[in-house]
């Protein structure tokens, strides 16, 4: 027996997230299924990131153990000739039976784009999130300052959450616009349900001058999910880095 991870990438639009249902199509559900097909063997995967339906990523992480005697780089080359074009895995290799991508000490980067102009191109509407009117990258930007660091940050997490504690850490944020776009990069040790969304959409409000400067800290500081912005739409969010912090293989 040996365990292989795997870094995925995919379009988020056309699945119900990444994790399994059984009435939905999920990017665990496919690899699953390709997975069990390849090896001829009942195989699970475990992710490292649940994304929500939507939501698209370069390089989420998962691992599945297996008997079978394939050479586990040569696994990511087989796989893609199988899944959906939506779905790629980038690279695979094997990692220690005991490695968990959820229990080691990793960074994840989020990064949030809008598009910023009056009219969108339908090219981009399913990655960005349209937002006509101007924004103010300035001000955005240093509210978001006030997210750095360790924070209960309970007011920029789904009333939904099932997580033991809302206590997470924000190593890094950025806002800046490129051209037509405004984007929102976002690193952090772990994140809640929706949290980068609530950042987003509470970032954009400020940006649109719906909210005044101290906005976001105060709604850092109430601990309450009302005190927050929106939440944004998942077509805009990318998981777009992850990093192992440990020699873990």
């Amino acid at each position: 027996m040996k365990r292989i991870l795997l870094c995925v990438a995919y379009d988020g639009t056309n699945y119900s997230g990444w994790q399994l249902q059984d009435n939905a199509p999920t990017i665990e559900g496919e690899l699953n299924k390709a997975l069990s097909d390849l090896h001829g063997e009942e195989i699970a995967v475990i992710g490292a990131s649940r994304t929500d339906a939507g939501v698209h990523a370069l390089c989420n992480m998962a691992v599945y153990d297996t008997d079978a005697r394939m050479p586990a780089e040569k696994v990511s080359f087989a796989l893609n000739t199988v899944l959906p074009e939506d779905i790629k895995v980038v690279w695979s290799r094997e990692v220690a039976p005991d490695f968990h991508p959820r229990h080691t000490n990793t960074v994840k980067t989020y990064e949030y784009t809008i598009y910023n102009e009056p009219i969108m191109p339908p090219t981009e509407r399913l990655y960005a999130y349209h937002v006509k009117d101007k924004l103010d990258v300035a001000i955005m930007e240093k509210e978001a300052k006030c997210l750095v660091g360790e924070h209960d940050f309970k007011s920029f997490a789904s009333v939904y959450t099932t997580a033991e504690t809302t206590v997470r850490t924000i190593t890094d944020i950025d806002v800046r616009r490129e051209g037509s776009y405004v984007k929102i990069t976002v690193s952090g040790t772990g994140f809640l349900y929706n949290m980068v969304r609530i950042i987003a959409g509470t970032l954009i409000d400020v940006g649109l001058g719906r909210r005044a400067e101290g906005f976001t800290k105060a709604a850092l500081d109430a601990l309450d999910r009302r005190s927050a912005g929106p939440t944004a739409p998942a077509r805009g969010l990318m998981l777009i880095k992850y990093e192992f912090l440990d020699q873990c293989f």
